[in-house]
């Protein structure tokens, strides 16, 4: 087979491919958002249905020949091309040995893990979560046996699947950093006599409202109502279903506004990387190759560079005023920049304040290499869930739904909590790399997301898919992945603000 004739053949397979997994995105969102509790399971079943038809015509034997042709043809293929080649190769290379029942068994138990999640944290009773939990470790563990060359650190090859090259020594060290840091700032911010005002963040505020302001916010940041959608779940998600069709969805609490307002702009930033991305991406199959490394700094980089800014305080005071009139009354634009930058220790780490979210991630880090490593029984995961948040935060979660089950994640695997932080040590070092050629508060405090956007779809967005992530972060920035740009950008802002010596 010649390699033009591989490719041909390589990219027919895949429009079917991505037709299953569209239509699986479509059957998963529906289950997240509006299907009622007792449909969930049939909805699971179906989805896991479509994923598995999805992998079936991956696996056969015509396909793989023409991918690995491909691949051994990749010297004489464009940069797309060849990027699509080298994602089939490490596809092959993973999944080899893996049969499509074992497939269809993995997205079976990740489909019903949510099922029982969502009804464990409503009940707030983990023991209802717990054996899809051992199901989820099983099939993981089960799907490392599978995969080639696979390293003999389990959690690493886990940890790949979502930051492509990371390693758990890698993270050891970075995290390592983030302690030395990161603990003793926050000793003195906890100790610091800056009193901030927060009494008006828990003020009452109707969804109809709350609505309003995310639309208003996706809209300032650059998203594109036209090929975008948004929608209310459990746990905020994104899920960009096709080139012309991004789901953001967010929730609504009425008594806490800024929980609205955060995750609208985290999933927006999600969303504008897959509107931004090169338009060939879509033709070659190419827009699930970025990293959740590189995703998560893009979502945190408009989140909180950007959003938790004066610049973008001052540009949405006047809207948020006008949306919220009885609640921002008697608030001024810097008491907002202030309340959104209080720093406390807390339980939820979508919730967390920008300083302490890192140690949320941290004690999820440690606690799931536990998991995989075999080191815990299942049913002490909650009480070693709350050691941890107290030897890390010095707080004791009451119970399950504001400690272990929290967080959707699991439910799909591990690997994927460490990549939050990673994006924040990455969009740390590209923002300062923006702030040589632009100025970013006067752009902001303009409202010129055109300006910031445009920047970030040169340098950013452009080639995440065809760089591994640390080739990725060299070529914006010309360094190393580095934790310390992260850290001075903490410790210079949070010292202003808590008025430190």
């Amino acid at each position: 087979m010649t390699t033009p004739e591989a490719l041909a053949y390589v990219t027919k397979v895949l429009e079917q491919v991505d037709l299953y997994r569209h239509a699986a995105s479509v059957v998963q969102y529906d289950m997240e958002t509006v299907c009622p509790p007792k449909g969930m399971s049939r909805q699971g079943e179906v989805g896991a249905f479509l994923a598995n038809q999805a992998f079936r015509l991956t696996k056969d034997d015509a396909f793989i020949e023409a991918a690995e042709a491909l691949y051994s043809g990749r010297d004489g293929l464009n940069e797309f091309e060849r990027a699509l080649a080298d994602k089939l190769h490490r596809e092959y290379l993973r999944t080899r040995r893996m049969t499509a029942e074992d497939q269809h068994e993995q997205a079976r138990v990740s489909n019903q893990a949510y099922v029982d999640w969502i009804s464990a944290k409503e009940a707030d009773n983990f023991s209802l979560f717990a054996h899809s939990l051992e199901e989820v470790r099983r099939v993981e563990m089960k799907s490392i046996t599978l995969m080639d060359n696979a390293s003999p650190i389990a959690y690493d090859n886990l940890l790949d699947t979502y930051e492509r090259g990371m390693t758990s020594a890698e993270l050891d060290r970075l995290f390592g950093a983030c302690r030395e840091r990161l603990v003793p700032l926050l000793r003195r911010i906890m100790a610091s006599k800056k009193k901030i005002r927060r009494d008006f963040l828990t003020r009452p505020v109707n969804d109809r409202a709350q609505e309003a302001m995310a639309r208003y916010l996706l809209t300032t940041i650059g998203f594109d109502f036209s090929r975008g959608a948004l929608g209310t779940t459990e746990h905020p998600f994104t899920d960009g279903m096709g080139q012309f069709d991004e789901r953001v969805t967010t929730n609504y609490d009425p008594k806490h506004f800024l929980t609205c307002l955060y995750s609208v702009i985290h999933e927006g930033g999600h969303a504008l990387f897959d509107m931004n991305q090169p338009a060939e991406n879509w033709k070659y199959y190419m827009t699930d190759v970025k990293t959740m490394g590189q995703h998560e700094s893009v979502s945190r980089f408009y989140e909180n560079r950007i959003g938790r800014s004066e610049a973008f305080i001052g540009l949405i005071y006047p809207k948020l005023r006008e949306l919220f009139p009885e609640l921002m009354a008697d608030v001024s634009a810097r008491e907002l920049y202030e309340a959104v930058n209080y720093v406390e220790p807390s339980l939820i780490r979508t919730e967390a304040d920008e300083f302490t979210y890192t140690f949320h991630i941290m004690i999820r880090y440690e606690i799931e290499k536990e998991i995989v490593r075999g080191n815990v029984s299942t049913a002490d995961l909650p009480r070693l869930w709350n050691d941890t948040y107290e030897k890390y935060l010095g707080i004791r979660p009451s119970g399950d739904r504001d400690g272990i089950l929290q967080d959707v994640h699991w439910t799909g695997g591990f690997g994927y909590f460490p990549t939050y932080a990673l994006g924040n040590m990455y969009n740390a070092m590209y923002y300062n790399r923006m702030k040589e050629e632009l100025d970013i508060d006067k752009a902001v405090s303009e409202g010129r997301f055109d300006l910031i956007n445009g920047w970030m779809r040169e340098h950013v967005f452009q080639k995440a898919d065809r760089l591994a992530p640390r080739d990725w972060i060299r070529d914006i920035t010309g360094r190393d992945l580095t934790p310390d740009d992260f850290l001075d950008y903490l410790e210079k802002k949070y010292t202003a603000i808590y008025e430190l010596d």
